[in-house]
């Protein structure tokens, strides 16, 4: 049995993971993980409607119920890269994937407590609820353009009044090199998870959280914190939101009680605007960003997440793809800094080819 020093009882655990998530009392995560998890009174009475029920149930991923879930193998040895890489302006590639279902549920911050949560717009698998684990996950049908991407990703269900409002068609969700060292990325571990962002965030943290990109954005109205009072009713104008995701990994577990702090955002190199991953993380991953659309505009004022105000925003990622594809996409988009779509070809430099063949599948 692994030996750990912070083993908790699965109730305290619970009640802790919860109490961090979901802004309940005063625990802090680590200054290199994002926006701080304490929320006070003021932010948690902006937040009217949200639940925040106790976790009482560990996932079927963590055997010992201790709220860790290590890596096997654990990455070691690994020295964050404070490298200049050739000059490269794009590293990306895209994940294009559809609404599959919506539902009160969350494997993650509730796992197997069905209707537990606030509700949630799933895409990418199809299977996705409370109790899924990497292997219900793994191999799975996907609405996601890759057909082995059956990785599960999720936010908060957007509604207009008492009508929920769902993203049409693929969504953007890109995978990027969030260091400088672009070369030093490489593919998510198998069955990695993590929440991004804080449902009980105040709009101050929502604005200052390290994944901020652009805000609540519809028309010509850029970097709000919460949803527009209005946008301008015309069929090109959507409600818009993009995201970042840490990208910086501690090479040890899968997931921790608070789902957080396992993973960390880049830091500035000192002397520099270089980006590089902390010591403590020093495992460079891709980077996340959830790059939103919902057809909704005009009259926004009951506008709302199901969280509750826009600077409520949060996501979920639950990794689950194929390792040889996700590594041939991260290989040569991310660390061949390319600008790649779904299928790992960039247009602007047609002679390095793709990555995948033009269904979306390994050569």
């Amino acid at each position: 049995m692994r030996s750990s020093p912070r083993r908790l009882p699965a109730l305290l655990v619970g009640t802790a993971l919860v109490a961090s998530v979901l802004g309940i009392g005063t625990i802090a995560s680590a200054t290199d993980t994002g926006t701080p998890l304490v929320t006070t009174g003021t932010a948690a009475a902006d937040h009217t409607g949200h639940t925040a029920a106790v976790s009482t149930q560990a996932s079927g991923d963590d055997t010992d119920g201790d709220g860790y879930i290590p890596a096997v193998p654990q990455v070691t040895g690994v020295v964050p890269s404070t490298a200049t890489p050739p000059p490269a302006y794009h590293h990306e590639f895209q994940a294009g994937c559809s609404v599959t279902h919506t539902a009160p549920d969350d494997p993650i911050v509730y796992p197997g407590q069905f209707g537990k949560s606030h509700d949630h717009t799933f895409m990418g698998n199809t299977t996705t609820d409370a109790a899924s684990t990497t292997g219900s996950l793994y191999g799975g049908d996907t609405s996601c353009k890759v057909p082995v991407d059956a990785s599960a990703y999720w936010m908060p269900s957007l509604y207009k009044g008492d009508q929920k409002i769902l993203p049409v068609g693929p969504q953007v969700i890109y995978y990027k090199a969030g260091v400088t060292d672009y070369r030093s990325v490489r593919p998510f571990p198998k069955g990695l998870r993590f929440v991004v962002g804080n449902p009980m965030q105040s709009a101050q943290e929502f604005r200052s959280h390290k994944g901020f990109v652009e805000g609540w954005e519809c028309g010509e109205s850029f970097f709000n914190t919460d949803i527009p009072a209005s946008c301008p009713s015309r069929p090109d104008v959507q409600l818009n939101l993009r995201m970042q995701a840490p990208s910086c990994w501690d090479g040890k577990y899968l997931d921790t009680p608070n789902h957080q702090t396992h993973m960390a955002y880049p830091v500035v190199k000192p002397g520099t605007n270089d980006n590089m991953c902390p010591a403590s993380h020093p495992v460079a991953l891709p980077m996340i960003e959830f790059k939103m659309a919902w057809p909704v505009n005009g009259d926004m004022s009951q506008v709302r997440l199901a969280s509750g105000r826009g600077y409520s925003f949060h996501y979920d990622f639950f990794n689950a793809w194929e390792e040889r594809t996700l590594k041939a996409l991260v290989d040569h988009c991310i660390v061949g800094g390319l600008q790649c779509d779904t299928r790992g070809f960039d247009l602007y430099r047609p002679e390095r080819g793709a990555a995948l063949t033009t269904d979306h599948r390994l050569p």
